[in-house]
């Protein structure tokens, strides 16, 4: 323990920048007639070295089989054959410079994690219960379901809950990433950790403690760091593969050149720094820019997963779709006004606990219809509803209710029904004493944003393809509505999870979208799942790899950029680090790079490949993306 102490003060940049202050002097003492100065370079070779040799040491006693040989043990190898030869400074540079790009690497670390970590201090220590009419301060944590909080302007609510009293705005950047406060009225969601901003509100409890957006926010956003990605595998995996390649090479050196030095500056230049270091400065990078804008992505696996997706597939109901039924066409076949057949279908809905009833009327109180007095009401259980307005019989419900209640529908009625099927709309037939005189149409909402998130993947190249549990024809128009050319309807959980497994035994690399709960199998099956986080179930939340805080589906082609961003980085991080290897190997046998010159070249070309990965963080998302025919989709 006391060994892990030294080793984490000697690691930090007090006692780094302590070693560079003698490492320099060392090299600049000599030249100014104190050739004894360089002996001061041991200064630095003890304070940045010791941590090197910890690591080596460390992994080579917990790590197995060839994992234990790891780019510390090459750089410590290299820093004592320098020592040997009697290169102090070669030495102590070779640790000072591989100390800074660990802790430049640190540095990237604490930043990209800035978006994540403020999501923990939003945690709200108290509050504002009302109990007898008085407002009592407690520990959120013994805030319960159903209490009444009372949440003043500036205040972070401490629970997700239902506004019972009061109007407000709430700002739900931190969780949802909008950038404008969204005004709350009686009735609407409010979540923990965002903040009232304007009017004081009275809410109730729904959601408390671990079961809060917030607890569940963090605790996904802890799962980030749990995982490791497959590129840092593969990372450490050269690395322990370079280690006997670089000492066979500095052997082949010494055995064809005789020269020590030579061999001694293949050991410095071979370390595979870059690679190593700026794979999960470029993951860790990308997943804290991703926090950011409200897409919190569980691991880096998941995210170069996502810069290889060719196919994605989307649920449709609450994912493409709203997944509520709104009124979309009240359609008069009669001399009864369209807002008076409004009125009449509210008013024989108002008992009834139908999602369609219930749509009917809430669209008649939005639209500031009258809704009379019904009496004699009536419900057939998945048919319709029968009830008397005005002394008139009314019924309300499907073709075969009508037809059983000795209604006649008119060829213009079967006409209007047909065309309502196809736009995958359901209707309504509302008939007075036996004669039809209208029609309601119901139907889901496609995403306003849906269609041009689409037409973006698709210039990415990802297919996209919709998967449905809903009929063909409904799902058939909103594909056509958004864009999407291939669709898959009629589908229970398991023939989605067939069709996905479909897929990827032919080599495809697919992306599922969804939000319910059965949704969760496919997100698993699919090789990243994206959860609707915002409204989409707890389970299918849990069971993707990706979740979306707000429910726009503008943030899909922003995940898949910014993934095939990090996977170019990280490729192009492995081909820089790579190249600078190869020369600088080459310029140590023929002898033109020392140990010294050689040190400050392989790491000094490492810090700047972990930059470039760091640079992730504040990269912008392009909005205009180029299609395959060169023309540009907005």
């Amino acid at each position: 323990m006391k060994i892990k102490k030294l080793q984490d003060f000697l690691a930090g940049w007090r006692m780094t920048i302590v070693g560079g202050i003698f490492l320099l002097a060392s090299f600049l003492l000599p030249k100014v007639g104190f050739p004894a100065g360089k002996y001061l370079a041991w200064v630095c070779v003890v304070i940045c070295g010791f941590p090197l040799l910890y690591l080596a040491g460390f992994r080579i006693a917990h790590n197995r089989g060839i994992s234990k040989i790891s780019s510390a043990l090459l750089i410590s190898m290299a820093m004592i054959a320098a020592v040997l030869i009697g290169d102090l400074f070669a030495a102590g540079e070779v640790a000072f410079i591989m100390e800074i790009g660990a802790l430049l690497e640190d540095m990237t670390t604490a930043r990209a994690r800035k978006g994540l970590k403020k999501l923990i201090a939003l945690s709200p220590e108290t509050g504002r219960v009302l109990r007898s009419g008085k407002e009592v301060i407690i520990p959120a944590a013994e805030i319960q379901k159903g209490d009444l909080l009372r949440i003043l302007p500036g205040e972070i609510i401490p629970v997700d809950g239902v506004i019972r009293a009061g109007e407000t705005s709430v700002d739900q950047s931190a969780m949802t990433g909008e950038s404008m406060p969204v005004d709350k009225v009686v009735g609407d969601e409010v979540f923990s950790g965002t903040i009232n901003r304007f009017g004081s509100m009275d809410m109730e409890a729904v959601k408390v403690g671990q079961d809060s957006s917030l607890q569940k926010l963090i605790r996904l956003v802890e799962e980030a760091d749990k995982k490791q990605a497959p590129a840092q595998r593969i990372a450490d995996r050269w690395a322990s593969w370079l280690v006997p390649i670089a000492l066979l090479i500095a052997v082949f050196a010494f055995v064809i050149t005789g020269d020590i030095v030579r061999a001694v500056t293949v050991l410095v230049v071979f370390c595979p720094c870059a690679l190593v270091l700026a794979t999960p400065t470029a993951i860790i990078a990308a997943i804290g820019q991703a926090a950011k804008q409200g897409v919190i992505i569980k691991s880096g696996e998941a995210l170069e997963k996502m810069g290889k997706v060719d196919t994605v597939a989307f649920d449709k109901t609450g994912t493409l779709t709203y997944g509520r039924l709104e009124v979309s066409d009240v359609i008069s076949v009669s001399t009864v006004h369209e807002t008076e057949l409004l009125g009449i279908a509210a008013a024989a809905e108002s008992r009834s606990e139908h999602p369609l009833g219930k749509a009917i009327t809430e669209k008649a109180k939005q639209e500031g219809v009258k809704i009379d007095h019904a009496t004699g009401f009536q419900m057939a259980a998945g048919k319709g509803v029968r009830a008397v307005i005005g002394g008139k019989t009314y019924d309300l419900g499907n073709e075969k209710y009508l037809l059983e209640k000795g209604a006649v529908l008119p060829p213009e009625v079967s006409a209007q029904l047909d065309r309502l099927r196809e736009e995958g709309k359901a209707s309504v037939i509302v008939a007075a004493d036996g004669c039809v005189i209208g029609m309601i149409a119901l139907s889901d909402t496609l995403r306003p944003e849906a269609a041009g998130a689409i037409k973006r993947l698709n210039g990415m190249g990802a297919a996209s393809v919709l998967l449905t549990g809903d009929n063909r024809r409904a799902a058939a128009y909103f594909a056509a509505e958004a864009g999407i050319s291939e669709v898959r309807a009629d589908l229970l959980p398991e023939h989605k999870v067939e069709i996905l497994t479909e897929w990827k035994q032919n080599d495809k690399t697919v992306c599922m979208i969804g939000d319910g709960i059965n949704d969760a199998p496919a997100l698993k099956t699919a090789d990243v799942g994206v959860a609707m986080g915002a409204m989409g179930s707890d389970i299918a939340v849990e069971a993707a790899e990706v979740a979306l805080m707000t429910d726009g589906l503008d943030k899909v082609p922003y995940l898949k950029w910014l993934a095939s961003a990090t996977v170019k980085t990280i490729k192009g991080a492995i081909t820089l680090s790579m190249g600078i290897n190869l020369i600088a190997v080459t310029l140590s046998v023929l002898g033109i790079l020392t140990p010294t010159t050689g040190a400050l070249v392989h790491n000094a070309g490492s810090c700047f490949v972990v930059l470039l990965a760091a640079l992730l963080y504040d990269r912008k998302y392009r909005d205009r993306q180029s299609d395959k025919s060169g023309k540009k989709v907005t």
